[in-house]
């Protein structure tokens, strides 16, 4: 069975309940949903399309973050390599060849010699002069500057507010519709972070804050990141554009290490599949890229514009499974394990003892319940080749668990005063043939209420754990 997970981005332009169907079908457990150019209302059928398939999709949603762009009213601009142009936070009507940018403190911010990157990096500017209103920069190559394209400032720290009012009217859209990650945009700091957990605080929201790594404050601060967020994704658009390319795969590998130490959820994102939008088979490269992030141990791999408007959405899903399936039984072969600390968190202890012993007796599955996912989670942090299935108290802990590496979680009702969560989980994973009574098995379970976490590791076979449910 796979054990890492597929994210996979779908836009208000195709979202009819069948094609939906078809990306859960071929294997994705997580629909992402990109604010960036959708409405709350077209997000709205967006959910209840997703949702009408399966109560089991986890469903996260990106916020734009503060991000700065060239204006609305901006023309269609060619620019020539080594002439120079104007920067600006406005139009400036004397004067044909001005940049206008929607950040009010755009000239304050910026200082001679910094890089200007517009449209994914696609034109380069070096800033050579400042005026009191403008920016004089140099064009290093060649290109159309449009309107509303992104610019990126590599290296430069930038006093942009962490929140816009669009991103608190999908935040609020996000809590009322019940979703599960809100997947926050340029994280630089914990503080960033501590916003949106405002937002949601303030509404009694439950949903976790997964922050998005694509800046150089983001990374030099992922450790405070890591300890207030559910989880982190790796952005590698941004990302890659506010460092030097040759800086990115080392970046990458050691973010993973980082979530996977702090036992959090870590997605690996953007162009994993790109050349399939257009192509029915992947490149060389792409397969290659993949296997690199299973190799590390990410907890998901996501695909962006693939499935969002790209020709060849189902078949990029495929390539992914396919992928995983066969590079995740080589891993142990190839990589260090890593091990996250202990804590003094028994949960922890039980979960680190639980992979070891799979590791020597090799039994069928890791089993356990859980209220919360806090053991599950554990589970996943310590990267386990046997199968974890979790039996969630909450259907939203199902959804949540549908990013963590090897967890396959379900439903599971709890009967007070009928049976024991143990018997209960045991006897719907036998029910359903996931496991038969003569297979061995590592349960993990707790015994002091719903809510006290894991405190015992029981190995035996099924069948000695299992006792029959009393008749109601």
């Amino acid at each position: 069975m796979r054990q890492t997970k597929i994210v996979a981005t779908i836009s208000d332009q195709r979202c009819e309940k069948d094609f939906i169907k078809s990306l859960f079908d071929a294997g994705m457990n997580v629909a992402r949903i990109n604010t960036a150019h959708i409405t709350t209302e077209s997000c709205k059928v967006l959910v209840e399309n997703i949702r009408s398939v399966s109560k089991k999709i986890a469903i996260l949603i990106d916020t734009k973050g503060p991000e700065i762009r060239t204006c609305a009213t901006q023309n269609e601009m060619e620019v020539m390599e080594g002439e120079s142009v104007l920067f600006s936070s406005s139009p400036i009507k004397s004067t044909s060849n001005n940049i206008c940018v929607n950040y009010p403190n755009f000239v304050a911010d910026l200082k001679i010699g910094d890089k200007i990157l517009i449209d994914d990096g696609d034109i380069e500017f070096t800033v050579e002069s400042k005026q009191k209103d403008r920016l004089v920069c140099n064009v290093e190559n060649s290109g159309t500057v449009k309107k509303k394209k992104s610019i990126n400032i590599p290296g430069t720290e930038i006093h942009l507010p962490s929140l816009s009012e669009r991103d608190k009217e999908f935040i609020s859209f996000a809590v009322s519709n019940n979703l599960d990650f809100i997947a926050h945009s340029f994280v630089r700091n914990k503080k960033d972070v501590f916003k949106v957990q405002k937002i949601l605080d303030e509404q009694n929201s439950e949903i976790k804050i997964i922050a998005k790594i694509e800046n150089l404050e983001g990374v030099e601060n992922i450790d405070e990141i890591l300890e207030v967020s559910y989880g982190i994704m790796v952005a590698r658009g941004d990302l890659g554009i506010e460092l030097p390319e040759e800086r990115i795969p080392t970046v990458q590998r050691n973010l993973v290490r980082k979530a996977i130490l702090h036992k959090k959820p870590v997605i690996i994102a953007t162009q994993m599949l790109h050349s399939m939008i257009e192509h029915p088979r992947p490149t060389r490269a792409e397969v290659s890229d993949i296997a690199s992030a299973i190799y590390m141990r990410t907890d998901a791999v996501m695909l962006s514009g693939e499935t969002a408007y790209g020709k060849y959405p189902v078949e990029a899903i495929n390539v992914m499974n396919n992928i995983a399936l066969e590079v995740e039984p080589d891993r142990d072969k190839r990589f260090d394990i890593i091990l996250p600390p202990i804590k003094n968190e028994v949960p922890a202890y039980l979960a680190q003892s639980a992979i070891r012993a799979a590791k020597d007796i090799k039994p069928l599955a890791i089993i356990t319940a859980t209220t919360t996912g806090k053991t599950a989670r554990y589970l996943a942090a310590y990267r386990s080749n046997t199968p974890v299935y979790t039996k969630c108290h909450s259907r939203k802990v199902v959804r949540e668990l549908a990013l963590s590496f090897g967890i396959h979680p379900s439903f599971l009702s709890i009967r007070k005063n009928k049976m024991r969560i143990q018997k209960a989980a045991l006897q719907e994973l036998i029910s359903d043939g996931t496991i038969d009574l003569h297979d061995l098995i590592i349960y993990i379970g707790g015994r002091f209420g719903e809510d006290c976490g894991a405190s015992f590791m029981e190995i035996s076979t099924a069948d000695k754990l299992f006792i029959k449910q009393p008749e109601k």
